[in-house]
This record gives C-alpha cells, structure tokens and sequence, in this order.
C-alpha cells in the first residue's frame, strides 16, 4: 500500500517565488563605511576617522544598505532595517 503524501502551498516548485534579495550568498560582505560590496584582492579605502575608531559604520556589513545612525556621548548605536541593531558595545569602542 503506497501513501501519497499531499503537497502544500509553498511546496511545489511552481509555488516558491524567486526573490533578489533571496539570491544573496551568505559569504558577501559590504563595506561598513562606503556600502560597497568586499571583494577579495581588491583594496577599499576606509576613511581616516573610521580607522581612527571616531566615526561609526553607515552601511550594513551584511547586506549593503543604508543604517540609521544615532551618536552620543558615550558611544553610538546603527539600526539596519533586515538586520536588526548595532552598538559600540558590540566592537569594544565604548
């Protein structure tokens, strides 16, 4: 006696959508300071304040886009909208 077992949505093939943001490989990385995506042997340049530790990163490491910054006193902090928050804390700048 053989069961066939039921297909649900999102199981069949023809289901699935086929998003860009889905396409991005795990192992890519951005620039923290220009956006730009890291490519092996190829040099970016990192602004005098960002290697100094005086200015926080604008992009996300992990997908390239646009944080939202917000600086004080005693640190800063950077939301990326996929990613979630950042802190000084988090790279021992603080």
């Amino acid at each position: 006696m053989t069961i066939m077992a039921e297909a649900t949505m999102g199981d069949r093939p023809e289901d699935r959508v086929d998003r860009p943001e889905d396409r991005v490989a795990p192992e890519e990385r951005y620039n923290p300071y220009t956006g730009r995506r890291v490519v092996a042997g190829v040099d970016d340049a990192v602004p005098t304040a960002a290697q100094l530790g005086l200015e926080p990163p604008r992009f996300c490491e992990a997908c390239g886009r646009r944080m939202v910054v917000q600086i004080s006193p005693d640190g800063w902090w950077a939301k990326c909208s996929r990613h979630g928050v950042f802190d000084s804390i988090c790279g021992g700048r603080r």
